[in-house]
């Protein structure tokens, strides 16, 4: 059984990736795995299954703009909403098309105003399907889901999802030892630097605040009974790119984590050294693969990602 509402973790309003510069962004881009084209199929069918339609598509916390891009195929009219100039320069560098040939249009906005103050804003009633990429554990859910509703026409769907926690992929060697390092040096150096947003996410949503748990009598114009949650299990395709990397992509991906990113900031003269914490995490894998008879420049990292999809829909007419 969920906790109730007042028991539950809420994310502050995000400052880690909302305060991303141009290059930051891109960097960010180059790094993060995109979905697996089945994630973003599934989100596809279910919205067309459940009578959505495909007129417009939002997808809010854009960042570089993935989702977006891989989705706009499918929408007349897309739009990427994110706080930050940064990521929203590299999603514009990398710009996107709909099924009618226009241009993805990306704009400054937060998850809470979702695009109601902009020139043209997006009017209210317009939306076929909301989507959140790696994102929601940032948002202030409580306003989200009133904005989310104002924004839905009637039927109009909402996607959620997020990767959850990467752990070593059973198949590398020496990988329960290399998990147990990784979490006690996640523990030591990593733990000050947690927030609730990233406790959300390593819980896979359980704790996410739902549309019902919310006082604002607009969160009501979501129907409960259409509720769908896939849970991903480790041998389900969640991103692309992984489950295998050298430990130069591992350290470029770990780099883009809000924790480490928020370490980094506290310790700028450690950045790129042998003190850095994604350069002692790197160390401490090359030990334990070379304990295990891996050769010295042929080590590689073997992930796996258990992520989760949560779709609703809004009530129709």
């Amino acid at each position: 059984m969920s906790a109730p509402p007042a028991s539950r973790p809420t994310a502050s309003t995000e400052k880690t990736f909302s305060a991303y510069n141009a290059e930051q962004g891109k960097a960010y881009a180059a790094a993060r795995r995109d979905y697996d084209p089945s994630l973003y199929q599934l989100v596809v069918d279910r919205h067309r299954s459940t009578g959505g339609r495909f007129d417009s598509l939002v997808d809010v916390g854009c960042g570089p703009g993935l989702a977006a891009r891989a989705l706009a195929p499918h929408f007349a009219s897309v739009v990427g909403l994110d706080p930050s100039d940064g990521m929203l320069a590299t999603a514009r560098a990398l710009g996107g098309a709909t099924a009618t040939s226009q241009p993805i249009r990306y704009e400054v906005s937060t998850a809470e105003a979702l695009g109601s103050e902009l020139s043209p804003p997006v009017p209210d009633g317009s939306v076929d399907l909301i989507t959140a990429a790696n994102a929601a554990h940032w948002f202030d859910m409580a306003g989200f889901w009133p904005a989310a509703a104002r924004a839905l026409r009637p039927g109009g769907s909402v996607a959620l999802w997020t990767s959850g926690p990467i752990v070593t992929h059973p198949d590398m060697p020496n990988a329960t030892a290399i998990q147990d390092a990784l979490e006690r040096l996640r523990s030591e150096y990593l733990s000050p630097y947690f927030v609730p947003g990233n406790r959300i996410v390593h819980d896979r949503y359980v704790d996410l605040l739902l549309p019902w748990d919310v006082e604002d009598p607009r969160a009501a114009e979501f129907d409960r009974d259409t509720f769908f949650r896939k849970d991903y299990r480790p041998d389900e395709k969640f991103l692309m790119g992984i489950p295998e990397a050298d430990l130069d992509t591992f350290e470029a991906i770990m780099a883009t984590g809000s924790p480490q990113t928020r370490w980094r900031q506290a310790h700028p003269d450690d950045v790129g050294t042998e003190r850095d914490v994604i350069r002692i995490m790197r160390r401490e894998i090359e030990r334990l693969l070379h304990e295990a008879g891996v050769e010295k420049g042929k080590e590689k990292v073997k992930a796996t990602v258990c992520g989760v999809l949560i779709m609703i829909k809004k009530k129709a007419e």
